[in-house]
């Protein structure tokens, strides 16, 4: 045998052992993360769609199978907008609408702000950074428990200064957990609570714009605002488009912050979608109706995020064509 085909032959052997073997190891790592998730989400989640169709009431709770086969009435029920039942929805669905999207374009915006403003090395900025984000970093249920005492009308923190310290709005305390002020009042607490986590995530986007940019457009006599149009906010707009989507999920779904801050039953000015569909499951007990409330909830979930991702995905496209 010639000394070519003997280094070819060792050559291949080498190339062959060389090459990683096929393991089964990381699949079997990943199995009981799977099982989980198959048993925590997608199986109530088949219960729930196929519950939808059963005209599900507290009749049939000892044995929910037993509950009458309805097919689509319980979504017709839902979406007839001229009876009470479909009108309430439309109501509450329009409030979390307008509630969203005020929540989330003020969080995006105090949280962009801050994050620009916190930019520039300045004596303090950890200390400000830190106290930024104790909203975010404390329990959900505390902080909101906290606001529920003091948005009290007669004991309350935030009447106290408005009324008896500012003066504003005459003598007469405001009651801010009940009527069209319980609407400012959630909005007030959602905002509170989120935008912390929009600065949080914008700093660390800020963190890779290379200084040589903003200093390049000084010397071309660029100011504040030209550099934060024309260099942050694009260099973020990645980040953006996924917090903005990370915060409309969270908001639209939030069930917290107004459970907790006005109990089993919400005002009418701030009947959320998510508050609405716990009163129509297990207030009265009619969980077929709530979990046709909650599947179209999902089925609209899903139609905004695909439309968002098909819009801002084209866009971008179309940015660097």
């Amino acid at each position: 045998m010639s000394t070519k085909s003997r280094l070819s032959r060792v050559s291949g052997t080498r190339s062959k052992s060389a090459r990683p073997r096929r393991s089964h190891v990381p699949y079997l790592l990943l199995l009981p993360a799977l099982l989980l998730e198959l048993l925590i989400h997608l199986v109530p989640m088949a219960m729930g769609i196929l519950m939808s169709f059963r005209g599900l009431t507290q009749f049939f709770i000892r044995d929910w199978s037993r509950a009458p086969w309805t097919g689509r009435a319980n979504y017709e029920l839902v979406l007839d907008f001229n009876r009470p039942v479909g009108e309430a929805l439309l109501r509450s669905f329009l409030t979390t609408c307008l509630f969203t999207l005020l929540s989330v374009g003020l969080c995006w915006l105090l949280g962009t702000a801050a994050a620009v403003f916190m930019q520039e090395g300045f004596r303090g900025r950890g200390l400000l950074r830190a106290l930024f984000l104790v909203p975010y970093a404390l329990p959900v249920y505390a902080a909101v428990i906290t606001w529920a005492f003091m948005f009290q009308r007669d004991n309350g923190l935030v009447n106290h200064v408005l009324h008896d310290q500012l003066g504003l709005g005459g003598s007469e305390h405001t009651f801010w957990l009940l009527g069209d002020n319980s609407f400012w009042a959630l909005l007030t607490v959602s905002v509170w609570k989120g935008w912390p986590f929009a600065f949080l995530i914008v700093t660390a986007a800020l963190q890779n714009i290379p200084g040589e940019l903003y200093e390049a457009a000084a010397l071309d006599g660029a100011g504040i605002w030209q550099q934060i149009s024309r260099i942050t906010l694009p260099s973020v707009g990645a980040v953006n488009r996924v917090l903005v989507l990370v915060l409309f999920l969270w908001t639209f779904n939030d069930f917290n912050t107004p459970f907790v801050l006005f109990g089993k039953a919400a005002p009418e000015a701030a009947d959320l979608i998510s508050l609405h569909i716990y009163q129509s499951s297990f207030v009265t007990w009619n969980f077929g109706t709530g979990s046709a409330m909650s599947v179209l909830l999902l089925l609209f979930l899903l139609l905004v995020t695909a439309g968002y991702l098909l819009v801002t995905t084209r866009g971008r496209r179309n940015g660097h064509g």
